[in-house]
């Protein structure tokens, strides 16, 4: 398989980080610890924590990839890029939904993880936006002819 347009390329680099997302924490919880008040329990937070919030993000994962090989159907593959931005995005917010509501009693730290869901976020949107060009291309062709 050879990729060969942009949007491609920015759909497989959002399914890598979706995957990649789904192994690696996303937040610490931190609190006193219940054994000895004087030590600090320093807790990951994983995607996995939440069976139904792993479930959405591999499903996004398959979406996006499974929208790579819609480019004979451009209009479709517009509108399933569109579907998983948009599911993206709840899983961010679900993400901060998952970890205020879980430990309010415990600080909070955001690590790197999250930012995994962001950059899938910006590459899916930079696809659907060469998308766009492409079909605004075949479009001025059409006319042409």
């Amino acid at each position: 398989m050879v990729i060969q347009r942009l949007q491609a390329v920015f759909l497989l680099l959002a399914v890598i980080l979706t995957a990649v997302f789904c192994a690696t924490p996303f937040a610490y919880l931190a609190g006193v610890s219940a054994e000895n008040p004087a030590l600090a329990e320093v807790l990951p937070v994983y995607p996995s924590s939440s069976p139904a919030f792993l479930v959405l993000n591999i499903a996004i994962a398959v979406l996006l990839f499974v929208t790579i090989f819609l480019y004979k159907n451009l209009r479709l593959q517009i509108k399933v890029t569109l579907a998983a931005i948009v599911l993206l995005v709840a899983s961010a917010v679900t993400c901060g939904l998952i970890v205020y509501n879980n430990q309010p009693d415990m600080s909070l730290s955001f690590r790197g993880g999250i930012l995994l869901l962001m950059a899938a976020i910006i590459c899916t949107v930079w696809a659907r936006i060469h998308m766009k060009r492409d079909l605004k291309l075949l479009t001025s062709y059409d006319r042409l002819r």
